[in-house]
């Protein structure tokens, strides 16, 4: 296999990890080669991330080569057979994903889609990256973000009271307009499952801003998508 000469390239991501996992895992482990068509698709994929305009200029980014040596060194981590410049995202999301192939074949196709979705769009900076990667994380942040998705929720609120649904917080002591300040949307529906399909209320809790933090870096530190039962319970222990 021929060398690369992209010294200098960005590091690889979550997302790119995922996808590069994603295609060793449904050829089975075996590594084609760099002229292969499924190289070839998953090089142009990476280069069109939203993220990496600048650096995708360059011929050497992510190309064919770069993409197998990536394949081999998944390989590696995989087999601890044959040789590779193992990273430790590697290492990471095959320890995360490794035996959970048909969840990194759904992510991986809703990374996809993202892309397409996203487009050429700058994708903010995001403080907290869940495990399913950038791309998915800024949609996910987008819908929660929407202010038509959240005055939904809260026009189905408003007749019982708005309260936390993992630590209980109510404050009808409050203006209505500083209640409403105090609570967020949060989607239900994991990141790979949701798509872009419109968002209903079934699809919603409302959080005060502190547990929607709490369960977003759950969710980073576990590296899994956390539900509200599981969010309670941490806030109940600590």
């Amino acid at each position: 296999m021929a060398r690369t000469h992209g010294h200098g390239n960005p590091n690889w991501t979550r997302d790119e990890t995922i996808l590069a996992l994603d295609l060793f895992q449904q050829l089975d482990g075996n590594v084609p080669s760099t002229k292969s068509k499924e190289i070839k698709e998953l090089s142009d994929i990476l280069r069109s991330l939203p993220y990496h305009a600048e650096a995708a200029k360059q011929p050497t980014f992510r190309n064919p080569d770069g993409v197998g040596f990536k394949l081999m060194n998944i390989r590696q981590v995989a087999t601890g057979k044959g040789l590779g410049n193992v990273s430790s995202m590697d290492r990471q999301i095959w320890a995360e994903y490794g035996a959970r192939k048909d969840e990194v074949h759904q992510i991986a196709t809703a990374i996809k889609a993202g892309i397409a979705t996203v487009g050429w769009e700058q994708i903010p900076d995001i403080e907290q990256e869940l495990p399913e990667g950038r791309v998915l994380t800024a949609l996910h942040m987008r819908r929660e973000r929407n202010p038509k998705v959240r005055k939904m929720l809260l026009d189905n609120r408003r007749a019982a009271g708005f309260r936390c649904e993992i630590c209980d917080l109510t404050r009808p002591d409050l203006d209505e307009p500083l209640q409403e300040a105090i609570f967020e949307a949060h989607h239900l529906v994991p990141l790979a499952e949701a798509g872009e399909r419109k968002t209903k209320l079934a699809d919603l809790a409302l959080l005060c801003a502190c547990c929607h933090r709490l369960i977003h870096r759950a969710t980073v530190s576990k590296a899994r998508w956390i539900g509200l039962n599981e969010a309670r319970a941490i806030v109940v222990t600590g």
